[in-house]
């Protein structure tokens, strides 16, 4: 009985230091409650070194747009006008005060710009680009070839061109086309793919607005923000008044105006925690691997993964192919990364309030400018032609796959697991 007392004891307390770690990430780096709008870090880890024989020849690229002003006007609108209604009616508090100041610099900032790139998202995609080639030169020497695509979105298209100036700068021989076109937006953001709608069944949405029912609390922000509880019990949704706050106070790192303040302060820990994990549980609801609607959200994908093989089929017959490179947005690198079962994102959760604790985390797949690159190395005649996975710049794991050699897969095993996958994919 004693055993069986101390190892409940331990399986607790294991349990416990899981969510309490899970919480000191974000308590130690603040920033990462922005989710998707987390500023690019770069790569943190050490390239594996490749396999003796084989050099890397050809790059398959698909990446996100980089930092960029918030896209939908009421982010910015409706608290600038409620906190201006506010004070005029004398209800604010000094640090509300002070807030309506900072949002009404945020506002006029982002006047004219919604959604585009700011000068730190061009400036992310010039240091991915010179990385890229700093890394892997073999495959940028000479008169090589780069073919580019973006999504028709400017904030996409200018993250491109930020790659191509960089590149070209330090090889001026490269042959670069790059393109933006409806005609390609079929596999580049799948707009029309009938699993998003399978993604969003009953189940799903239920489950995820149960969760905001548990994790959308701003009261506290509300006492910081106005000195008269009525008026915010009869006037004021906290809410959306809180999220909104939240968003702006997380997008200030894209912007220019983070080298002069922050608005973090504002928030309690909690209120930030659950604000990312509501952010975190709808990614997993309808882009991830949920169980309540058969991870039908990582199929919007599928056009995209199809090209990227094809693309790679083709391209592995050349002697000296380039670099293939395509520019679009989050919600295309997420299903992408959790269909590729990259590191383990695409493996379900046991629910949405244990994403958490069981390593699923958003801000770790799609911050400002994520990307996936596909390398691939050639050995001497006749060996397989092996690749690895980068997610962000750091080499990752293809759990489905047996590496040849860390983070060495053979090319002819992915094709083989990820086109069955494909055609053996739940009905949308």
């Amino acid at each position: 009985m004693r055993k069986i007392l101390i190892a409940l004891s331990l399986l607790f307390l294991s349990g416990n230091m899981s969510a309490q770690l899970s919480r000191m990430e974000i308590k130690s780096d603040i920033s990462l409650a922005a989710s998707n709008y987390k500023a690019y870090y770069g790569p943190t880890k050490q390239l594996t070194k490749a396999p003796a024989g084989y050099t890397p020849f050809y790059i398959s690229h698909y990446g996100r747009h980089g930092s960029r002003f918030l896209i939908d006007p009421k982010d910015y609108d409706m608290p600038y006008h409620t906190l201006h209604r506010a004070d005029s009616l004398g209800k604010l508090t000094p640090v509300g005060k002070e807030v309506l100041r900072k949002v009404t610099l945020l506002r006029n900032e982002a006047q004219g710009r919604l959604g585009e790139l700011t000068l730190l998202g061009a400036e992310q995609h010039r240091d991915i680009a010179r990385r890229m080639m700093e890394r892997f030169p073999e495959v940028f020497k000479g008169r090589t070839n780069i073919d580019a695509k973006s999504t028709i979105v400017i904030r996409c298209i200018l993250s491109m061109e930020n790659e191509m100036q960089q590149l070209i700068s330090m090889n001026p021989q490269l042959q670069i086309r790059h393109d933006a076109s409806m005609h390609d937006m079929y596999y580049m953001n799948d707009e029309h793919s009938p699993y998003i709608k399978g993604a969003r069944n009953d189940k799903a949405i239920e489950a995820y607005k149960e969760f905001m029912k548990n994790h959308v609390k701003f009261s506290h922000l509300m006492t910081v923000i106005f000195n008269d509880s009525d008026y915010v019990r009869y006037v004021i949704d906290p809410a959306e008044l809180g999220e909104r706050l939240c968003s702006l106070a997380c997008n200030i790192q894209s912007t220019e105006l983070r080298k002069q303040f922050s608005m973090y302060d504002i928030f309690t820990f909690d209120e930030l925690y659950n604000y990312w994990q509501v952010n975190n549980a709808y990614w997993y609801s309808f882009y991830g691997p949920n169980k309540l609607n058969e991870g039908k959200g990582m199929y919007v994908q599928s056009n995209l993964l199809h090209n990227i093989i094809q693309t790679a089929d083709s391209c592995i017959q050349l002697g000296h192919p380039g670099a293939t490179m395509r520019f679009a947005h989050e919600s295309d690198v997420m299903p992408l990364t959790c269909l590729l079962n990259v590191n383990g994102y695409g493996t379900p959760r046991s629910g949405l309030e244990q994403l958490d604790d069981e390593d699923w985390i958003n801000y770790k797949i799609y911050p400002m400018g994520c990307n996936l690159q596909f390398i691939f190395y050639r050995g001497k005649a006749g060996a397989p032609i092996l690749f690895k996975l980068l997610l962000n710049e750091d080499e990752a794991v293809l759990p489905d796959l047996t590496a040849v050699s860390g983070p060495y897969y053979k090319w002819s095993d992915f094709r083989e697991f990820f086109l069955k996958k494909l055609q053996e994919a739940p009905r949308p």
